[in-house]
């Protein structure tokens, strides 16, 4: 059985994606242990309470240091033995330790068909405001492993979507969320969970 734990800053509706997707049998082999929150007050809380899962807000603003948050939030993870970090509208930079102990074993959903419209600045709404800015036709999501870069870890799955003349930023967010990040990113965990995929050389292959 997969562990896993969801990082979250905001509303959650890649959680709940996750959450859906465990209860309707889409992710299979896998338990949801604990959604993490650096902002207190994310609706991903409440979601991950309503569904009995443990819910722990964690935030850099509540530590004298960022290294003391950073030792906190790798405690919470090796605490409950997790296998997956899944990233999953988290907006917190992950530390170096973590990422080394959890190496190809920490997941992000970003709004865009990497390595169009990522990296450092690119985030949430302001990467369909930079697409539609771009007249591009097609944009779509991406999950990838997490790596020191900002966006630049193996790419695991992407889901294309249209672009429509009379999109907007908004528009156009949900439409990718319900198209593409809702769709993948279930996927991509139920691969790992049953063990489908590896990193070979940089790059996600099937087994």
């Amino acid at each position: 059985m997969l562990k896993v734990a969801v990082l979250v800053s905001g509303g959650g509706t890649n959680l709940q994606a996750i959450i859906d997707g465990v209860k309707n049998g889409s992710i299979t082999n896998t338990s949801i242990e604990m959604v993490i929150s650096n902002n207190k007050n994310a609706y991903a809380l409440t979601r991950a309470e309503e569904n009995g899962i443990l819910a722990r807000a964690i935030s850099p603003k509540d530590f004298a240091t960022r290294e003391e948050f950073n030792e906190a939030l790798f405690g919470a993870l090796t605490e409950r033995e997790i296998d997956l970090v899944v990233l999953a509208g988290c907006l917190v930079v992950i530390p170096e330790k973590i990422i080394r102990h959890f190496r190809n074993r920490i997941i992000n959903i970003h709004p865009s068909l990497i390595p169009s419209f990522c990296g450092t600045g690119y985030y949430g709404l302001k990467v369909h405001e930079k697409a539609l800015e771009r007249g591009v036709k097609v944009t779509g999501a991406t999950v990838h492993f997490v790596d020191e870069g900002t966006d630049t870890g193996p790419i695991i799955m992407q889901q294309p979507v249209m672009i429509q003349d009379d999109d907007t930023a908004k528009v156009l967010q949900q439409r990718v969320m319900e198209q593409a990040e809702w769709v993948i990113m279930p996927k991509a965990i139920d691969d790992i969970a049953n063990d489908r995929i590896e990193v070979v050389d940089g790059k996600v292959r099937r087994k």
